[in-house]
């Protein structure tokens, strides 16, 4: 008998198979009997109804717990009542393990808490499955964008002595006689260098950030992909992006969109993001906001639910371009026009989802990146090598940032950036 996964079902109806997986739910009623199962790749429901030959195997299913681990021989048989269309017509069970007690997940209005504490097994549900498979897609949607336009991955170091960013939300560590070293904000030092030597580059791995936060779009470990391109200057730079975002968006309507209608996304939403996106300027959102109430002034940056007010205004996701020099990296290339602000963006998703992009083009002029890393109180000696770039065939370059998380509850439209990745690391959260 064939072993096949639930998720190539159709392809079977009218044969004998064995499904691998685990009981997901029970239930029996008189003389019939279903148990919904699921294998990682899908669920389906099979069903038994009793009858003088069968009675041993009916009262085993009927008594089956949840989570028993299971091999499950039946007929596929189609059926539009059926969850998915199909369903398994048992005449053999078996049990690979019943759970040596009960298992904990057993109600509907467990508390956020208990269930974090049990996420090793909350990805079990069919909520997490779906939003976990969606995750999937984005990754595999991302890769594919930079394989199709010729970008080189390239691995970044997580260890590192150059603070990308700020130095007051790193990850501190000793590295045996070296001294003080980092847990990395961010690639994107490494794919600078990276790029003057292969010119199209991108990467996709966890990265880190101290910082004492527990908003809903928060994660203290999170996935971010980042790009860079030399010769890109800032308005190469966004097109990269919409490009990008629109290209994984439409990927997921192509290959994720039944599990995102099983967790209650409306596509229509989705359906509409394609390039251009609105873009405004800081200055523009600095003027919207005061109109709208909010206590900021020039010079400022934007939190939480300054973005939410901005995006809120817009289908699609906004681009917000050229924020003051002081407010945001040293090495951001100020605007020729206007040095008091750097040619650079933030990209907020809709519907009040904040930041999934920080980008800019990069300084590449070696007297004003040094003056900057001064004006940021930063050790030059940690960033020699990276102005090492600046001294042997320097040109415009620019990158970005794309945090996966973020980008993956937008796509679901979910409550918390915590269900975005299968094990969350949060300020209060290390377990499990």
């Amino acid at each position: 008998m064939e072993w096949v996964y639930i998720e190539d079902i159709a392809r079977h109806a009218g044969k004998e198979v064995e499904i691998k997986g685990w009981v997901w739910r029970r239930r029996a009623s008189g003389r019939i009997a279903f148990l919904h199962l699921r294998d990682g790749t899908g669920f389906m429901q099979a069903v038994i109804e009793k009858t003088n030959d069968n009675e041993e195997l009916f009262e085993r299913v009927r008594k089956l717990d949840i989570e028993s681990s299971v091999v499950a021989r039946g007929t596929v048989r189609e059926d539009p009542r059926a969850p998915g269309g199909y369903e398994l017509v048992l005449n053999d069970l078996v049990v690979v393990q019943e759970p040596v007690e009960p298992f904990p997940i057993r109600k509907k209005d467990h508390g956020i808490d208990f269930l974090m504490d049990h996420r090793h097994l909350w990805i079990r549900s069919k909520r997490q499955f779906h939003i976990l498979r969606v995750r999937h897609e984005v990754i595999r949607a991302i890769r594919e964008f930079y394989n199709e336009r010729g970008f080189v991955l390239v691995d970044t170091p997580i260890f590192t002595g150059s603070v990308g960013e700020s130095a007051g939300n790193t990850f501190e560590l000793d590295y045996f006689d070296y001294g003080k070293v980092y847990l990395a904000q961010t690639g994107q030092l490494y794919l600078e260098a990276a790029c003057m030597a292969l010119g199209k580059v991108y990467n996709l791995g966890p990265t880190f950030r101290a910082e004492k936060s527990k908003t809903r779009r928060h994660l203290i470990e999170f996935w971010m992909n980042e790009a860079e391109v030399a010769y890109y200057e800032h308005e190469d730079n966004i097109r990269l992006q919409e490009e990008l975002v629109s290209f994984v968006v439409s990927k997921i309507l192509e290959r994720a969109s039944t599990h995102l209608l099983e967790i209650g996304r409306d596509l229509k939403k989705l359906e509409k993001i394609e390039p251009p996106f609105p873009r405004i300027t800081y200055d523009e959102a600095i003027d919207f906001l005061k109109k709208k109430g909010f206590g900021i002034d020039w010079g400022d940056d934007m939190g939480g639910d300054e973005e939410t007010a901005i995006s809120l205004e817009f289908e699609k996701p906004v681009i917000i371009e050229r924020y003051p020099r002081m407010a945001k990296a040293f090495y951001m290339q100020p605007d020729p026009d206007r040095p008091e602000v750097v040619l650079c963006n933030d990209m907020i998703a809709p519907e009040g989802y904040g930041e999934i992009i920080g980008a800019s083009q990069r300084i590449h002029d070696y007297d004003l990146l040094v003056e900057r890393i001064r004006e940021f109180n930063l050790p030059l000696e940690n960033y020699d090598w990276y102005l090492d770039l600046r001294k042997y065939g320097t040109v415009p370059h620019s990158g970005f940032g794309l945090g996966v998380e973020r980008t993956v509850s937008w796509i679901c439209g979910l409550d918390h950036v915590r269900e975005a990745i299968p094990f969350p690391r949060m300020l209060y959260r290390l377990k499990p």
